[in-house]
């Protein structure tokens, strides 16, 4: 199948599942906690963890990682293991780390390379004790490989003149905090690991600090536009990145008073402004600018616990209370707090980020 051949059966795989959403949705019984418990159990389909049992039905090395740390508290070791083990061995045959395995079993990256895809397969595997070892040389080139192509050698940082995938795959940024971060998070990772670390020689902290830190919140990207952007703002400090509470403090301050998380955590931006977006997202405009996604607001909400449990406590009974009302733990929502839709696509179900609710 050809390169274009292929995305056109993804996507439209994708489009018809979205529109059985629209009309169809999936709803399971019981409370917040119940529902949580049976997606994850069919998230598990007997060979990996999928990213959901809707429109995602696939491996994706960043949902993955965000969940790891979650599916390791709920007692999914064994699963957790056998899920890196099916990945690896499926980036093993395309000589590459990637975005995404189809359901067939294909590595491929959507839409380009993506920053965080080697950060969070690395950090899976240190964080749930996988014996990477028969994997090493692998994992070495890949490394090796990720530096190469990522990394502004003089400054450390990704370098501002290439354009990668990353968590808000529509958008483009010029060197982003975010993407920063993961090498950051990587670069901590391999300190601690039997693997070749050619990042030990920056201090990801202070080039973090000293290159998107404004004084209230870190910038989205190297271009310093003035709009807070909720991924730089969050994943500092969920990765450990950054460990300064006068920071977190400050951020949380801000992200409150922008409204990131009105009417429940996390959006993306306030608006579409002063944000770059591929051709694609047309399509699904609005996708990844000022909607609410739920993978993020799980882990606001176990910041926000660090400086206001009350809070920490409302935020998380409004989690509880859209997973009864839909019956499902969605993908994402409109800046109004209804489903996400477009005439292209509708938001997901099922999501694997439900193991995020389950450890509040």
């Amino acid at each position: 199948m050809t390169g274009v051949g292929f995305y056109l059966t993804q996507g439209s795989r994708i489009f018809l599942n979205s529109w059985k959403n629209r009309f169809f949705p999936k709803k399971y019984s019981g409370n917040a906690k119940e529902i949580c418990d049976q997606i994850v159990k069919e998230c598990w389909n007997g060979r990996f963890f999928q990213t959901s049992v809707g429109n995602f039905p696939q491996f994706w090395t960043r949902d993955f990682g965000w969940c790891c740390k979650s599916l390791l508290s709920l007692g999914h070791k064994p699963e957790v293991h056998q899920t890196l083990r099916y990945a690896l061995n499926r980036f093993m045959e395309a000589k590459d780390i990637t975005t995404t395995v189809t359901p067939g079993g294909k590595a491929f990256d959507f839409p380009c390379m993506s920053i965080d895809s080697l950060p969070y397969l690395i950090h899976s595997i240190k964080i749930s004790g996988f014996p990477y070892y028969s994997y090493k040389k692998f994992l070495n080139l890949q490394i090796k490989k990720f530096f190469n192509e990522v990394v502004d050698p003089v400054t450390g940082l990704v370098n501002p003149e290439k354009h990668f995938s990353s968590m808000k795959d529509f958008s483009i940024r010029k060197s982003s905090c975010y993407d920063n971060v993961m090498v950051g998070l990587l670069a901590k990772d391999l300190g601690v690991m039997k693997l070749n670390n050619p990042f030990a020689k920056y201090d990801y902290q202070e080039l973090i600090e000293r290159h998107f830190w404004n004084g209230k919140y870190f910038y989205d990207d190297l271009s310093k536009k003035e709009y807070v952007a909720g991924d730089a703002n969050l994943f500092p400090f969920v990765m450990g990145v950054i460990r300064d509470k006068s920071k977190l403090f400050s951020v949380l301050k801000t992200l409150h008073k922008e409204g990131l998380d009105y009417p429940f955590p996390l959006k993306y931006t306030l608006s579409r402004k002063d944000v770059k977006f591929v051709s694609q997202e047309f399509f699904l405009r609005d996708y990844e600018s000022n909607s609410i996604w739920t993978h993020m607001g799980p882990l606001y909400i176990k910041l926000i616990k660090e400086v206001s449990p009350s809070l920490a406590k409302e935020y998380k009974e409004k989690y509880g209370a859209l997973v009864e009302e839909h019956g499902n733990y969605l993908e994402v929502f409109s800046n109004k707090g209804k489903p996400f839709g477009t005439p292209f696509y509708y938001c997901d179900r099922g999501m694997l980020w439900a193991a995020n609710y389950l450890t509040l």
